[in-house]
């Protein structure tokens, strides 16, 4: 993993990106409960995947291996409208 930051240029934000993505998580499950909640982190983490589709395509990668990322910023962004 450490060679795919270095591969984007953003090995300073590995640990950073890591927690937002955690946090995100931690986020999903407990907007289970409290749906404000999940709808903040579905928005935050489709944020973030924007931000990852970006670099992506910055980095010139292919779309095999862009497609991840939009695909879970697109799940996000539904998430984050469907709990609304």
């Amino acid at each position: 993993m450490r060679q795919e930051y270095d591969r984007y240029g953003l090995p300073k934000f590995k640990n950073l990106i890591g927690f937002l993505q955690i946090l995100g998580a931690l986020g999903l499950v407990i907007g289970i409960q409290i749906p404000w909640v999940g709808q903040i982190a579905s928005i935050g983490l489709a944020i973030l995947m924007l931000c990852g589709v970006g670099v992506r395509v910055k980095i010139k990668d292919t779309t095999k291996q862009t497609l991840p990322a939009f695909v879970y910023m697109v799940l996000n962004a539904y998430l984050a409208i469907a709990i609304y």
